[in-house]
């Protein structure tokens, strides 16, 4: 079954009174799912006013008490998870497995939050004078308006609402129309577990519309948005016309750094399940392939291999490996920027077709031999390609590794400390991985630098990006 599709306002599952709205489609079969309405002004504009009015009460309720609901929330998530998974691999396309995680995943975000938001401390300073107290309080900064992305519908959604509703503020979320029911799934259980109206308001509609009302409005303090670079951007500049607060987390171009130190059929295993996962439709998901030339043609076998063999299908199948990707615009940009590397000299190892004439089934592509001004080695692919590259020296492949305008993730593969410390270092991004997959944890802090945006969701820096400090110097 697929989702009953509706805004969330004011504690409210509705429709909305305009009678706008889009087709919600099955990637894997063109297929329509459901009609979702769309937010217009009336909308925009009651659930600004509900997320203003909760605000006021749901910033004097304890840490204590919110945790008890938000810890609620994750039991209702975990409870549901099957259903919320099935609907967003119905919407998204991602493999069941994949999905099912994401929502277990969210449940655990969710805890992390209840608990990190009764720890949210302040401090003391010691005074210069007798008889003076110098305090800083945290306090939550108010109306968050969120911004969630269609590739991680559920979890990146949550990161916004959990951290926020720890911190005490409330919050306005637009979630993305291509996979709405996901989303929507998760409002449920935050509804089910006795949230106060206004706490949390769910919106779609056109994204440019509901971004250029919400963003200046008054009553908004701050801003989540993740996404790509270009409209990121594009909203950090409204933000900035009104001075409000904001958490980029935009897109990446991650670097791997395989040395010739390491098991390289070992390692093209490991970073291959990193690959495909969700079909490459990950921020963070691994794109340039810097591999020891003493290692290259071992690791870029295997991983070849592995790619050829990957069972693409539906996402529903067991048997599916890789599901389709989530829209059409994917497939075009796939074969736009294989073609424009094939032009330039690069070589296609496996891969690079689209798979029949229904639904949007990439296959998994391998690039090999890229000169340096092909489009994928500048731009962002966001989906099943990877671009393999040779080196032999530390700190020419550190260079290149950093050349590009983004910062977000990175990864390598070595046994050696003193390597491992090195590129830890070296490295011009704002999260680096060494030996395994260590990123996206719900205690850990996730963001990037440069074009990847600021600011951090996870951690304790996920909760504080929702409060301000208040300093309070008594004397008496």
């Amino acid at each position: 079954m697929y989702e009953n599709l509706d805004l969330y306002i004011d504690g409210k599952f509705t429709k909305g009174s305009s009678g706008v709205g889009q087709d919600v489609l099955n990637p894997a079969k063109d297929t329509v799912l459901a009609h979702l309405p769309h937010a217009k002004k009336a909308e925009m504009d009651a659930a600004l006013a509900a997320a203003d009015r909760a605000f006021k009460d749901w910033r004097r309720v304890s840490a204590v008490e919110r945790s008890k609901i938000l810890r609620k929330t994750a039991d209702l998530v975990r409870q549901r998870a099957d259903a919320i998974a099935n609907v967003l691999t119905q919407e998204q396309g991602k493999v069941l497995a994949e999905a099912k995680m994401e929502v277990l995943g969210a449940a655990d975000v969710i805890d992390w939050f209840a608990e990190e938001g009764r720890r949210a401390y302040g401090r003391i300073i010691p005074a210069r004078a007798d008889g003076v107290r110098n305090m800083v309080i945290l306090e939550p900064i108010g109306v968050v308006a969120g911004f969630a992305p269609w590739n991680f519908p559920v979890t990146q959604a949550v990161r916004k609402i959990a951290a926020s509703l720890a911190a005490g503020c409330t919050m306005i979320i637009k979630c993305p129309e291509e996979t709405p029911g996901s989303p929507l799934g998760l409002v449920r259980c935050f509804h089910d577990a006795g949230l106060p109206a206004g706490v949390l308001n769910l919106l779609y509609g056109t994204p440019a519309e509901l971004s250029e009302y919400l963003i200046p409005h008054p009553t908004v303090r701050k801003i989540s948005f993740t996404g790509s670079v270009p409209v990121g951007k594009q909203l950090a500049a409204i933000a900035g016309l009104h001075m409000k607060r904001i958490t980029m987390e935009l897109g990446g171009h991650s670097p791997m750094l395989v040395f010739d130190d390491v098991d390289a059929e070992q390692v093209a295993t490991l970073t291959a399940a990193l690959k495909w996962r969700n079909a490459g439709q990950v921020c963070i998901s691994p794109t340039r392939f810097f591999v020891h030339e003493k290692v290259y043609d071992k690791f870029v076998a295997k991983f070849t291999d592995i790619a050829k063999n990957m069972k693409v299908g539906d996402g529903l199948d067991p048997e599916s490996k890789m599901g389709p990707l989530a829209n059409p615009r994917r497939i075009t940009a796939m074969e736009t920027l294989i073609h424009d590397a094939q032009e330039k000299g690069a070589k296609v190892a496996t891969g690079g077709k689209r798979i029949g004439n229904q639904g949007n089934f990439f296959e998994p592509t391998v690039l090999t031999d890229l000169p340096e001004n092909a489009r994928i080695m500048n731009e962002e692919p966001f989906g099943p390609v990877a671009v393999m590259l040779r080196f032999k020296d530390t700190d020419e492949v550190l260079a290149r590794a950093n050349k590009l305008p983004f910062g977000l993730a990175s990864y390598a593969f070595t046994k050696n400390a003193h390597t491992a410390t090195k590129v830890a270092d070296a490295l011009d991004q704002g999260m680096v991985s060494i030996n395994h997959h260590g990123l996206a944890l719900p205690e850990t802090p996730f963001g990037g630098v440069k074009d990847s945006g600021f600011g951090h969701e996870g951690g304790i820096e996920g909760l504080q990006v929702y409060m301000v400090s208040k300093f309070v110097s008594h004397m008496g």
